[in-house]
């Protein structure tokens, strides 16, 4: 007969087992919880083994079982561990498999991604640099027609001040020889009034000399013809 402990133990560690090889299995693959899980999992088997050794111990120490039962016990629990090994090196071993292809994938999945990247933004630099280098050639082609309408227009702006210097020139020399002229006929014209006025004196003294001799004259023709008249009169 079984001992009540050792029947308990049993079924607690195949429970134990099961249960441990179930959540193992529908793990998600992930690095590093293998060794947090496997550290889990040791423990459990080892509290699962103590568990399983104390209630037989203490069956033993107080009914005095015989020594069959208790080497049936150690198999028992011997089997338990082997199966608790297996079982971890089985999933070790998935987990292994699983690690691979995840990172098989991780890595066919990255390297398409960087190379989507990749190419899209070589496709948006060339798009950025054909936009912005035809604005450049347009803004450099605009550019050197401004400079040459600028050189026309110095140009034409250089032969109108030449133009425009020459005509200044002109005009102030005509200015020049007009004043030169209107200094001469203000000249010729002081010097026709004062022959004028000299001339007017002139004439003005002959005049007032003509004056006074005709009078003279005048005033001894007078005086004739009053002697006369006397003398007529007189005789009379």
């Amino acid at each position: 007969m079984v001992p009540p402990g050792s029947k308990q133990t049993k079924k607690s560690g195949t429970t134990s087992v099961k249960g441990r090889k179930t959540s193992m299995e529908d793990r998600a693959v992930i690095a590093y919880d293998f060794e947090k899980e496997d550290k889990r999992d040791l423990s459990g088997s080892e509290e699962d083994a103590t568990d399983a050794k104390t209630p037989a111990i203490d069956k033993l120490g107080k009914k005095r079982t015989s020594a069959v039962t208790v080497e049936d016990m150690g198999g028992e629990v011997q089997n338990i561990l082997e199966r608790f090994g297996a079982n971890i090196s089985n999933a070790l071993n998935t987990k292994k498999k699983r690690l691979a292809l995840y990172t098989k994938i991780s890595l066919k999945t990255s390297n398409q991604k960087i190379e989507h990247i990749w190419k899209t933004q070589q496709e948006q630099r060339q798009k950025l640099s054909q936009e912005y280098s035809q604005q450049f050639l347009t803004l450099f082609q605009q550019w050197e027609t401004d400079i040459q309408n600028s050189k026309k227009q110095e140009e034409k702006l250089a032969n109108l001040f030449q133009q425009q210097q020459q005509i200044f020139q002109q005009s102030r020399l005509g200015q020049s020889q007009r004043l030169k002229t209107i200094k001469q006929l203000y000249e010729q014209f002081i010097k026709s009034m004062e022959d004028l006025e000299k001339n007017s004196d002139t004439l003005v003294t002959d005049a007032q000399n003509e004056l006074k001799n005709e009078m003279a004259m005048f005033q001894k023709q007078i005086m004739m013809d009053t002697v006369s008249y006397d003398i007529t009169i007189e005789k009379d």
